[in-house]
C-alpha cells in the first residue's frame, strides 16, 4: 500500500535545555545580586518574581520529557519573566534592549504566533512603564527579523516538500518498475527454460533430419545397384539377341526381334530414369550444376520439337508452334531448358488422343514466356497441386495407361526455379491443359566505370566497307581436357551440354591444343592437385587462358584404388566388355566370371561365347567359389562384381593382393556402383593463370567462387 507523503513544516525551534540552564542561572543571580550590589537590593515583588521563575523552570524541566509541547511555552514564559525582572525593576543601564529577547525566545521555542504575542505584551509593558522608543524599535526589529527568517525557511521547506514529493513519486515509480522488472526477469527465465527445451528438441529434430538426409543419400547411392543390376540383364540379353541372333541358332521371328527392340529401348529409358532420380536428388540437395550462357531460344525449341515429332506422327496428332519473328537470346542452361521442353511436349503428346499440341512463345523486355497447350481430357482441379510433386500423377490410372514415373514435371519445375523462373499449369476438364513457364532473358549487367569498359587489351577498330558474308554462328565454348580416363569429360557432357571438348592424354598435347585454337580454359583432372598444379605452373600457357585443376575420380581411378585392371559400370554393353578385354590384350584363354546373380553369369557367358574368340568361361557365385577356382585354374582374367554374399569382391581383392601366386591375375570389376554418380566428385579446385592475376581479377574470382560455393547458391 502506498504511503501519503507528509509536508515539511518550516521550523527554527531550538532545544529548551540550554534556555532552562540560563533561566536557573539568571534566577539565582537575581537572588544573590544584593550581595554584590547593596545599592540595588531586590524588592519583595522582585524577589517573589525570581522565586516564581525558578518554580516555572523546575516545572518546565519536569514536563520536558513527559509533555514537551507544554514545557516549551513554560520555558519561554520563565525566560520572559527573567528579562522583564532584569530590565524593569533592576533598571540596568541598557537593560531595555533585552526586551527583544522574549520575542526571539518565543519564536525559537514555541512559534511565530507566540512571538507575536510576546512582542505585543512587551510593547504594552514598555508603553505602561514609560519606556523609550529604542526599546520598542528593538522589540519589533527582532520580530521582523524572526519573521523574515521564518519566511525564508518556509520557502526552503516548500522546495524541500516539492522535492520530497518528486522523490516519493520516483520511489513509487521505481518500486513499480522493480516489480515489472522482476516479472520480466521471471518471464525471461521461463522463456529461457522453454527456449532451452526447444533447442534440445530442435537439436533432436536436426539429428533426425540429418539421419533422413544421410538415409536419402545412401538410398541414392544404392539405387544404382538396385536398379542397374536387373537393368543390366534386360539390356544385355536384348542387345545380345539383336546384335548376335546366331548365338541362339538363328531363325528368330521378325515380330520377336521387333518386340526385343522395344524391350531394349525401354531398358534404355529405365537407364535414363536412374539419371533422372540422381538429378532430382542433386537438385534437392542444391548440388545441381547449371551452365548458363547466352543461347538463341529458337534453337532450343527447334531441337525439342524435332525430337518429339515421331511421337506425334505415330498418334496422328498435330504439333504447332507460334513463335515471334525475332526470337530472343536467353541466359540459360541450354541442356536443362531443352529437357523441360521435351518433358512438357512429350507429356502433352502422350496424354492427347485427338487434336494436338500448340507451343507458343511470347516475349517482353524482361522475360520470355513459353506455353504448351494440348487438346487432351484435362486435369481435375484437386489434382493440379500434386502434379509437380515427385512420383505423383493426376491419378493412378495414368501410369497404367500412359506410363511415366511422375518425375518429369518435378525435375522441370526445379530446373525452371534454378533459372529464377516460374512454372504453372491451367486445365479444364474436357478442354485440355496448358503448362506455362517464364524465364528471365538475361542476368543483371554490372557496368564498369570508365570509357574503356568492354574493350579488350590490344584491341583495334577496323571498319568494314561491305556487308559481312560470313555465316552467323555462335561457336560453343571450347575446353581442352587433360585426363587419363573420361570421368571429367562425361561430367561436362552431361551437365554442360553444347560444349566442345578436346581430350589430351599428356600435358604437351594439351598445351599444343590450347595454343592452336582459342580455348575457354585448360581443364586438368588429376588425383594429385599439388603435383598437377606444379606441372602446369612449369609449362607455358597462352595469355588469358586459365588452367583449372580438379580431382574427379573415374572408373579407371576407382579400378586403381581397388587394385583392379578396369572398372565397368552396369548395365554393360557387349562391346564394352570386349573392349576391356582388348585393352588387356586377352583375345583367348580362361575367363572367370564372379557374380551372385545367375542371370548375370549367363549373360556374360553368352557375350563371351558369341564373341568369336577362343574363350574358356568359368563361373562362380561368391568369393569363396572364385578363390577355389582361382587357385585351381589360375585364369587369364577375372570379371568380378563387388557386392556378393559370404565373401564379397572387396574381400576377394584383398586376398588376391596378399597371395603372391594370384596377385598377377588381372581383375575387371563389373559393378552397378558408378564412381562418378556420387554426391561429391572432387575435393578441391586449383586455378592457375600464366600471366598472373591482377587485384581486380583476384577479387572477381574470390567473389565468383564464394558465390558458387555459398549454401544458398543456385546453379
Amino acid at each position: 500500500m502506498k504511503s501519503t507523503p507528509t509536508v515539511i513544516e518550516p521550523d527554527l525551534r531550538i532545544s529548551a535545555a540550554p534556555v532552562l540552564i540560563g533561566i536557573v542561572a539568571a534566577g539565582l543571580g537575581s537572588l544573590l545580586i544584593r550581595d554584590f550590589h547593596p545599592d540595588r537590593a531586590l524588592t519583595v515583588p522582585a524577589l517573589s518574581a525570581a522565586v516564581v521563575i525558578l518554580a516555572l523552570a523546575a516545572a518546565a524541566g519536569i514536563l520536558a520529557d513527559w509533555r514537551p509541547q507544554f514545557a516549551r511555552p513554560i520555558v519561554a514564559l520563565a525566560a520572559a519573566l527573567i528579562i522583564w525582572l532584569v530590565a524593569f525593576p533592576l533598571a540596568f543601564s541598557g537593560a531595555t534592549a533585552l526586551l527583544a529577547l522574549p520575542t526571539l525566545l518565543a519564536a525559537v521555542l514555541v512559534s511565530i504566533p507566540a512571538a507575536l504575542v510576546a512582542t505585543a505584551i512587551t510593547t504594552a509593558l514598555v508603553l505602561i512603564t514609560g519606556g523609550d522608543g529604542l526599546s520598542l524599535l528593538a522589540v519589533w526589529a527582532a520580530f521582523g527579523l524572526i519573521v523574515g527568517a521564518y519566511h525564508r525557511v518556509s520557502e526552503v521547506a516548500g522546495w524541500a516538500t516539492d522535492r520530497y514529493h518528486e522523490a516519493h513519486a520516483a520511489l513509487e515509480e521505481a518500486r513499480d518498475r522493480k516489480v515489472t522488472l522482476e516479472q520480466a526477469l521471471a518471464d525471461l527465465a521461463q522463456a529461457n527454460q522453454q527456449l532451452t527445451r526447444l533447442n534440445e528438441l530442435a537439436q533432436g529434430l536436426r539429428q533426425v533430419a540429418e539421419d533422413a538426409r544421410t538415409a536419402k543419400a545412401q538410398f541414392v547411392a544404392n539405387v544404382s545397384h538396385e536398379l542397374r543390376t536387373p537393368l543390366n540383364m534386360i539390356t544385355g540379353f536384348s542387345e545380345m539377341i539383336l546384335e548376335a541372333p546366331e548365338v541362339y541358332g538363328g531363325g528368330i521371328p521378325t515380330a520377336l526381334m521387333t518386340d526385343l527392340g522395344v524391350i531394349h529401348r525401354n531398358a534404355q529409358h529405365l537407364s535414363e530414369l536412374i539419371d533422372d532420380v540422381l538429378d532430382l536428388s542433386q537438385v534437392e540437395a542444391d548440388q545441381m550444376a547449371l551452365t548458363r550462357e547466352p543461347t538463341p531460344f529458337g534453337e532450343i525449341i527447334d531441337s525439342a520439337v524435332e525430337a518429339v515429332r515421331p511421337l506425334f506422327a505415330s498418334k496422328r496428332l498435330y504439333l504447332k508452334t507460334e513463335l515471334p519473328d525475332d526470337m530472343p537470346v536467353v541466359w540459360c542452361d541450354r541442356t536443362r531448358i531443352r529437357e523441360v521442353l521435351l518433358n512438357l511436349i512429350s507429356n502433352a503428346g502422350r496424354f492427347t488422343e485427338t487434336g494436338g499440341v500448340t507451343l507458343r512463345v511470347q516475349c517482353d523486355a524482361a522475360a520470355i514466356e513459353v506455353s504448351v497447350a494440348d487438346t487432351g481430357a484435362g486435369i481435375a482441379p484437386d489434382a493440379l497441386d500434386r502434379l509437380f510433386q515427385p512420383f505423383h500423377q493426376a491419378d493412378n490410372s495414368i501410369r497404367r495407361r500412359y506410363g511415366g514415373t511422375g518425375l518429369g514435371l518435378s525435375i522441370s519445375k526445379r530446373f525452371i526455379e534454378l533459372h529464377d523462373g516460374k512454372i504453372w499449369v491451367a486445365s479444364t476438364i474436357g478442354a485440355g491443359t496448358t503448362f506455362t513457364f517464364r524465364l528471365p532473358l538475361a542476368p543483371p549487367i554490372a557496368f564498369e566505370a570508365g570509357y574503356a569498359r568492354g574493350l579488350a587489351k590490344d584491341w583495334e577498330y577496323v571498319q568494314r566497307t561491305r556487308p559481312s558474308a560470313a555465316p552467323k554462328t555462335i561457336p560453343p565454348p571450347r575446353f581442352v581436357v587433360l585426363e587419363q580416363g573420361d570421368a571429367l569429360q562425361r561430367l561436362l557432357r552431361r551437365y554442360l551440354g553444347a560444349v566442345e571438348l578436346v581430350q589430351a592424354g599428356d600435358l604437351e598435347t594439351a598445351l599444343r591444343e590450347v595454343a592452336d585454337q582459342p580455348s575457354r580454359a585448360l581443364l586438368v583432372n588429376d588425383l594429385s592437385l599439388t603435383g598437377a598444379l606444379a606441372r602446369v605452373q612449369a609449362a607455358t600457357l597462352p595469355p588469358d587462358t586459365p588452367a583449372l585443376i580438379c580431382s574427379v575420380p573415374g572408373v579407371q581411378d576407382s579400378a586403381g584404388a581397388f587394385g583392379a585392371a578396369d572398372y565397368l559400370v552396369k548395365p554393360i554393353a557387349r562391346a564394352t566388355i570386349l573392349a576391356a578385354l582388348d585393352r588387356l590384350q586377352i583375345t583367348a584363354g580362361t575367363i572367370l566370371i564372379v557374380d551372385d546373380e545367375p542371370e548375370a553369369l549367363r549373360l556374360f557367358r553368352r557375350i563371351l561365347s558369341s564373341s568369336g574368340r577362343d574363350y574358356r568361361v568359368l563361373r562362380a557365385a561368391d568369393g569363396h567359389q572364385a578363390l577355389t577356382l582361382l587357385r585351381a585354374e589360375h585364369p587369364d582374367v577375372m570379371l568380378m562384381d563387388l557386392v556378393m554374399p559370404n565373401m564379397d569382391g572387396f574381400q576377394l581383392l584383398e586376398v588376391l593382393r596378399d597371395d603372391p601366386k594370384l596377385c598377377d591375375i588381372p581383375v575387371i570389376i563389373t559393378s552397378a556402383r558408378d564412381p562418378a554418380g556420387q554426391p561429391i566428385v572432387s575435393r578441391g579446385l586449383a586455378v592457375n593463370m600464366q600471366d598472373g592475376l591482377s587485384a581486380q581479377r583476384l577479387l572477381a574470382c574470390i567473389m565468383a567462387i564464394t558465390d558458387a560455393l555459398a549454401p544458398t547458391a543456385r546453379g
